[in-house]
Parts: structure tokens; C-alpha cells; sequence
């Protein structure tokens, strides 16, 4: 097994740039997200690690070699394509031998069946091993496409977006799967993806990537919790995160036309005295908002419930204070109707402040 550095890596498409400067050092054995959304350059960033597209600029690391003059053959990595890249009228088994017959290896008839023999078995396909592909069902054919990959023993997993094409059940029984693989090989995953889904459930890290700039590296507890800019908070989170402009007057945060006026968490006062009388953005997850049908002491706010959305576990209540409109998330016994009249009490020690200009987090 092997890590992956990139440096400075960049790769343009006539005037698009998509992938800018990035920077990314992926440890060993390590399950490692990309995510971001459609046409952020998550695909083609693959695609220069697996030596498929050349960068303009930068260099790539695998297990501490530049690769950068070796060609994809050479590099040792797996790739795990969106669309299956199966033959589909082989066996299964006919698939799965099919890298181990190429000119580069030397291996064995018994030595080719032991391995087919082995990743089956792991990928619980075994009973499939003499089907033709093309009779195969969705998640069948992905873990037929995985075995091609794992057979070879490669450095590195490279898994561009594996389970987009998967329905919703399926899809989550699948993480499951590739959460397990990943323990059990003990190997380097670095997974493309622009479900936040996969990516807070799976990875050990993520990098949030847009418009081929690097925005956030980290845990999916800090991506999460602690996120740098705007872009990070909405995109990860669901119900996405409220997001009020807010002016500062002394310790008060201002919404509106003080339809709704919070005070100030004591350890943002500091950082938010350069902010005085200007805006800021204050955000809110929806868990963050606690609803009862009494008003509490601090930061408690009467307004009219216009939407909801039962989740089985959980109601997404759409909440409306004149034309301020927020989410929040309340327990499906409070029973909360339409048009109901309650109370959302912010937690504002959990708030998010971001400057309005550059939409960068302050605190």
C-alpha cells in the first residue's frame, strides 16, 4: 500500500481551470474523500493520479515516488470508474481474471484462481462467478467492478464517484460494504463524491473541493463543526445550515429589522469588536434550534411554522418571523402542526459567524 502527495497541482482546459494549486497529502491506508459539486474537478484530479489526463503543473507522489513521467500501467493504482467498466458478456469470473492476464504480470493458471477465488469470497460474489455481467443487477455489477480493481493488489483505490448510479437502499448498503473493504484490505481509498452522505459516513478525512480550489482539509467532525467559509457550512449538512444576514451593535447580533435580536456568545465578543455596526453572516444549524411552545429566557423567538417535513426520526420545520425564514428540526412527538405558532430557541454558543465580504469564518 502507498499514500498519495500532490503539490501544487494544476490542470487546465482551455480557459477552465480545474483543478488550481492543490495540495493534499493522503496517509497510508487511509480512507480519503473528495467531495464537492458537479464540474468541481474532483473527476480530473483522479484522473492525474492515475497518470490519464497530464497536469500543467505540479507533481504527484505515490508512496513517496514522483510519478509524474510514469505512465498509468506503471503507477499501480485502481481505478474505480462511475459507469462499470465490465465486459459484458464474460463470466464474472472472466472479468475478474481479465487484469491478471495482461503482459505486465506473470502470473499463474493456479495462481489467477486462488486470487479470483479469494477477492470473490471477500465480495460475497462467489455465487455469481459463472453469470455473464450483463445479467448481473446494479450493485452486482459494482462489486464485480471492485474485485477487477482488487485482484491486482494495487498501491492505490482510486473510486470516482462508485455508487452514483445505485439506488437510495442500495447506495447505503454499499457504504457499508466499502467501509468494510476498507478495514479488512487495510488499503489507501481515495474516493471521489458529491454526496455529503458518503463522504461524513466513510471517510477518515475530507477535502472539500469547488471550482478546483481546496477549501476545507479535515475530519468529518471539523468539516462539519468547524467550517472555514460559507461554501463549506451549506454544502455539508442536511437540512442545510440558516444562514441570516446579521448587523453587531455592541453584544447583540441584529436580524432583520430587529425582528429577531440574539446576544452574543461571551468568546465572540473580542474577535466581533472590529465588526461593530458593520454585517456579518451568522449561521445556524437546524439542530441548533430548539422548539417548544414556551418562550424561554435568552434568544427565544415566537414565529409561525409555513412547511414541514416528516423524516421518520425527526421533523424539518420551516419557520417563518415576518420574512425571516429558517429551518428547524423538532422531535415527531411534539406533534407540531401547521400554521402553529411556536418558539425557536437558539443556541447561539453553537453559531457560525462568517465576514459578509469575504464569507470567511471569524468565529
Amino acid at each position: 500500500m502507498a499514500g498519495v502527495k500532490l503539490i501544487s497541482l494544476t490542470k487546465t482546459f482551455g480557459d477552465v481551470t480545474a483543478v488550481n494549486d492543490m495540495n493534499i497529502e493522503i496517509k497510508d491506508k487511509e480512507f480519503f474523500v473528495l467531495l464537492g459539486p458537479t464540474g468541481a474537478g474532483k473527476t480530473t484530479t483522479l484522473r492525474l493520479v492515475a497518470g490519464l489526463e497530464k497536469q500543467d503543473k505540479g507533481e504527484v507522489f505515490l508512496d513517496n515516488i514522483s510519478v509524474n513521467d510514469f505512465t498509468p500501467a506503471l503507477r499501480d493504482v485502481a481505478f474505480v470508474f462511475q459507469y462499470y467498466t465490465l465486459y459484458p458478456h464474460y463470466t464474472v469470473r472472466q472479468n475478474l481474471e481479465f487484469p491478471l492476464k495482461s503482459k505486465l504480470r506473470s502470473f499463474t493458471k493456479s495462481e489467477i484462481k486462488k486470487k479470483v477465488s479469494e477477492v470473490s469470497r471477500i465480495l460475497h460474489i462467489e455465487h455469481l462467478l459463472e453469470r455473464e455481467t450483463v445479467n448481473l443487477s446494479g450493485g452486482e455489477m459494482q462489486r464485480v467492478a471492485l474485485g477487477r480493481a482488487m485482484v491486482r493488489t494495487p498501491k492505490v483505490f482510486l473510486m470516482d464517484e462508485p455508487l452514483s448510479n445505485l439506488d437510495a437502499k442500495l447506495r447505503e448498503e454499499m457504504r457499508r460494504e466499502l467501509s468494510r473493504l476498507h478495514f479488512d484490505l487495510g488499503s489507501t481509498f481515495f474516493y471521489v463524491t458529491h454526496d455529503q452522505v458518503e463522504a461524513m459516513t466513510m471517510g477518515d478525512r475530507i477535502a472539500v473541493l469547488n471550482e478546483g480550489r481546496m477549501l476545507q482539509i479535515g475530519t468529518p467532525d471539523e468539516i462539519y463543526n468547524s467550517p472555514k467559509n460559507v461554501f463549506v457550512a451549506k454544502f455539508v449538512g442536511s437540512p442545510a445550515i440558516n444562514l441570516f444576514k446579521s448587523a453587531i451593535e455592541k453584544d447583540t447580533l441584529i436580524i432583520g429589522k430587529k425582528e429577531m435580536v440574539l446576544g452574543i456568545f461571551e468568546k465572540h465578543r473580542n474577535v466581533l469588536k472590529k465588526y461593530n455596526k458593520k454585517n456579518i453572516i451568522l449561521g445556524i444549524r437546524p439542530e441548533d434550534i430548539e422548539i417548544s411552545r414556551e418562550k424561554q429566557k435568552v434568544n427565544s423567538f415566537k414565529c409561525a411554522v409555513y412547511f414541514s417535513q416528516s423524516m421518520g426520526a425527526e421533523d424539518i420545520l420551516n419557520l417563518k418571523i415576518d420574512n425571516i425564514n429558517f429551518r428547524a428540526i423538532a422531535p415527531p412527538k411534539y406533534m407540531i402542526k401547521l400554521g402553529e405558532t411556536v418558539y425557536a430557541n437558539i443556541n447561539i454558543s453553537r453559531s457560525h459567524l462568517f465576514d459578509s465580504e469575504t464569507e470567511e469564518c471569524i468565529a
